[in-house]
């Protein structure tokens, strides 16, 4: 019998439905380990939260996150809230023993992160393991992109460039939702989606960015009040808006530690994108680039080959040998969104049991947060270059 390990998770919503399909799942696909257990959900309304438990699949319920972290079954704390209470939990659950799994981006604030990058490091000297949730890390085709830097088929790195492109809020009547609010979400597309790229940009190729210079906008200046909203001017009358206090949209160049060139893009009104996620990185010997909507497949350009024969190549990421591939469905049978949450767990179970330090770990959501930072500061002054701290 293998050993259970009993998990609570904070948040229901999309995040939550995310992460619960991930513990449902991975004992079922990967040879863990240890087992999880899904101990208990916590919401702030009883009634919901009682009706998502059961249509997730969550043991208990709880309405108090302090009371979560007390239980005697569980051992891991999942963070699926806004970013404003990133912090609070996740010190909370270091201090009493719980590995935390915490979602993206770490904190609202670089202060708020270098506390849970602290808290994180002492844990971890009494065999408390923690991770931050970039899951687009577990994507089969971004692994193996990893992989072919890693070997150095692309050479000496010269170029990334990353997009990361929705729509959703282009429609002016869209409510203003918790995620538009500075004060829960920390910023707006830059941290929401911008936050994905930077990690993965530096997942991929290794190396940190040193600097930034950036451009900010917010398109949409007032919105209409969501259902039920709380401490807005206007409360939730019929007709009311409130401010959008957050960005639209981000654009910044930067450098890479070795001199690399990166260029970013994160938007929410980029109209008929629905998720697109895309890095291409270009080499002294090769290029690479991928696009998430188009999840399962990697583009490979061997610049050592003959002209006559050389070119973008598509690999279809469904191997046995390619990462996380081979735990699922037979070569050409693809995967999907939800399936990079499944990847996400089954790592951290692994590196729980195992007794190492999981990846990504909070001092890499420290160092995206400080490039947030930086990307907001140079915005502010009118693009001026600005180092990462």
């Amino acid at each position: 019998m293998k050993p259970v390990i009993g998990v609570g998770m904070v948040g229901h919503a999309f995040m939550g439905r995310a992460h619960s399909q991930a513990w449902r799942s991975v004992a079922a696909f990967f040879d863990l380990p240890a087992v999880p257990s899904m101990a208990v959900l916590c919401g702030r309304s009883a009634e919901r939260t009682a009706a998502a438990a059961e249509e997730l699949g969550w043991a208990a319920v709880e309405t108090d996150w302090k009371q979560l972290v007390k239980r005697d079954d569980v051992q891991i704390v999942d963070i699926c809230t806004p970013g404003d209470s990133h912090a609070e939990i996740a010190i909370a659950a270091l201090t009493a023993g719980k590995h935390v799994l915490c979602e993206k981006p770490l904190a609202n604030s670089v202060a708020e992160a270098e506390a849970m990058a602290a808290a994180a490091r002492e844990a971890a000297t009494r065999g408390v393991r923690s991770m931050v949730a970039f899951n687009y890390r577990r994507v089969p085709a971004i692994a193996l992109a990893r992989r072919l830097v890693a070997e150095g088929r692309l050479g000496e790195l010269r170029h990334v460039r990353a997009q990361y492109l929705q729509d959703w809020i282009v429609d002016p009547d869209f409510p203003l939702v918790w995620r538009l609010q500075k004060e829960r979400a920390g910023s707006g597309a830059l941290g929401d989606i911008g936050a994905h790229i930077i990690d993965t940009a530096q997942f991929v190729t290794g190396r940190n960015l040193t600097g930034v210079s950036a451009l900010t906008e917010t398109f949409v200046k007032e919105r209409p009040l969501a259902e039920g909203s709380e401490g807005l001017a206007g409360g939730s009358r019929t007709g009311a808006t409130g401010t959008v206090d957050v960005d639209d949209a981000a654009l910044f160049i930067g450098r890479l530690e070795g001199g690399a060139l990166a260029s970013f893009e994160a938007t929410r009104f980029a109209a008929g994108r629905k998720n697109a996620l895309r890095i291409e990185v270009n080499g002294s010997e090769g290029s690479l680039a991928f696009d998430f909507e188009a999840m399962n497949e990697l583009w490979f350009h061997d610049h050592t080959l003959a002209g006559a024969e050389a070119g973008f190549r598509r690999i279809v990421v469904t191997e046995p040998d390619h990462p996380y591939a081979g735990a699922w469905w037979p070569p050409g049978h693809g995967l999907g969104y939800e399936h990079t949450f499944t990847h996400e767990v089954r790592d951290f179970l692994q590196a729980i049991t195992d007794g190492t330090d999981p990846e990504p770990s909070f001092d890499d959501g420290l160092r995206v947060q400080r490039v947030l930072a930086a990307v907001e500061a140079s915005a502010a002054g009118e693009s001026r270059w600005t180092a990462v701290e």
